[in-house]
């Protein structure tokens, strides 16, 4: 089944989906930068800037611009920065990665388009029109949970014929499927778990590692957990994975990342400050987030 991988791959273990801190109404770029050193020493093996994480889809074009030029040379090369560049525009989504592989990021995470979505033409045309169009790297994030479209298997057979597309960012949940792309597209096509929960199980597949909300407060313990699976110490990584599930639960008890961004903010590493549509969190869910932290020792 697992042949020799024929691409670069541009991470394994953790990747951090890096929350945007904002503070009176703009990016803050003092605790961008703290949190940019503050995952790197805590062991982060690469970070996704501007991903849904770091709440792509309210910045201007100039932040998200801004954003990514800025953790490159933040980052200074210690970690592998991935540009989140994915649009339902194509032409903005190649005017973005080109921007972002001028800049210097190490490799671009596309999501699938959202909203008007595509046929399974359309997204080999818009994926393919990317890799054309750029020169780093290409993960493919396929989260239908979000956009309404899943990447169906025909369509990830195609695009990993592609030499700049070489993995894939699986946030389906569907394991079934995940384990299909494992045996069929081994070589050409490296898998991330898009789930801090399947982290151990799509990584026993097979998968490099995880693309994490998580490890936006547990940078370490995410990383140790990938490396232990990595290393083939299966059950130490499930024990972590299991010990872990509580406060996983509980980030996303509403919609990501307004969890998350709360409990960077009650761990004093950035402001809780969101845009709309996003807001502050429920008091009943916020005390249950804020009593699994204390339990998992975060406060």
């Amino acid at each position: 089944m697992m042949g020799t991988f024929q691409k670069e791959i541009i991470f394994e273990g953790v990747a951090t989906a890096l929350i945007t801190p904002f503070h009176a109404g703009g990016v803050d770029y003092d605790a961008f930068g703290r949190l940019i050193d503050w995952q790197i020493a805590g062991g982060a093996d690469a970070l996704v800037i501007c991903g849904t994480t770091g709440e792509a889809s309210t910045l201007t074009d100039e932040e998200h611009r801004e954003c990514i030029r800025y953790s490159v040379e933040r980052a200074a090369g210690r970690v592998p920065i991935i540009a989140g560049t994915g649009s339902n525009d194509t032409d903005y989504a190649i005017s973005l990665s080109r921007y972002a592989c001028e800049v210097g990021c190490d490799g671009l995470l596309l999501v699938t388009p959202y909203y008007n979505k595509a046929t399974s033409k359309g997204l080999i045309r818009s994926f393919t029109a990317v890799a054309d169009a750029t020169d780093k790297p290409i993960i493919l994030y396929n989260v239908p949970s979000r956009t309404g479209v899943n990447i169906p298997m025909s369509v990830y057979t195609e695009l990993a014929k592609h030499e700049r597309i070489v993995a894939v960012k699986e946030a389906s949940g569907n394991l079934s499927a995940i384990a299909t792309i494992a045996a069929e597209l081994s070589d050409t096509l490296a898998i991330y778990s898009g789930n801090d929960d399947q982290i151990v199980p799509i990584m026993s597949l097979g998968g490099r590692g995880v693309i994490s909300v998580l490890s936006n407060v547990l940078p370490k313990e995410t990383h140790d957990m990938c490396r232990f699976m990595l290393d083939g110490d299966v059950k130490s990584a499930a024990a972590l994975q299991l010990k872990m599930l509580s406060l996983i639960n509980a980030l996303f008890i509403e919609v990501n990342p307004i969890p998350v961004k709360t409990a960077c903010a009650m761990m004093g590493l950035a402001s809780e400050e969101m845009r709309l549509p996003l807001c502050e969190m429920e008091e009943a869910n916020r005390a249950k987030l804020a009593e699994t932290m204390r339990q998992n020792g975060l406060l």
